[in-house]
């Protein structure tokens, strides 16, 4: 198995596609160099995407959707139900405790950063758990509108910026590239 000195800390954000298939990527890279890798879905629900289905093929990856769906909107801004709210922290319980635990040389948190901007996570608890995850531990964060302040704390940051769309001339989503 690969040997980690120190662990970073990376954020895929931005409007644009991208941003957790670049942290599946740098999975299977790290995959193939012997780390240990966890991803954790914090918004995708339980249905099977084809990440899902491809990563339970790899060993040396683990992928858990921990989520319970889409969020809701009203009006333009977030308005999640009960289950959600729940669901929410829960998860990120969860996430602090395999964290805490160091078995892992990376874990991707993915569509964490939408949990704090739709205000069901607090960004100090997130910070918190930055601040505190093992020396070794790579964490990855992805979504849309990353905070300042994690991104002051992050070593690498990406930005994806959309600049065309094929849901935007009526193109549903496609198995295979959507999810």
């Amino acid at each position: 198995m690969a040997q980690v000195k120190k662990g970073l800390i990376l954020i895929n954000t931005g409007n644009g596609k991208g941003k957790t298939t670049a942290a599946l990527g740098l999975a299977l890279r790290a995959a193939g160099h012997g780390l240990k890798v966890l991803i954790l879905q914090f918004i995708k629900g339980p249905w099977k995407s084809g990440e899902l289905i491809s990563i339970k093929k790899i060993s040396q990856i683990e992928i858990k959707s921990l989520g319970a769906g889409f969020i809701n909107f009203k009006d333009g801004k977030p308005a999640p139900d009960n289950l959600q709210i729940k669901n929410s922290k829960d998860s990120f319980n969860y996430a602090k405790e395999i964290v805490a635990k160091g078995a892992h040389d990376i874990i991707i948190l993915d569509e964490i950063l939408n949990l704090v901007s739709y205000k069901l996570l607090d960004l100090g608890d997130l910070l918190d758990l930055l601040k505190n995850k093992p020396e070794k531990l790579t964490i990855v964060l992805t979504g849309n509108k990353a905070h300042k302040k994690l991104i002051e704390i992050a070593d690498t940051v990406t930005e994806m910026k959309a600049v065309k769309h094929a849901y935007n001339k009526g193109i549903k989503a496609i198995k295979g590239i959507e999810y």
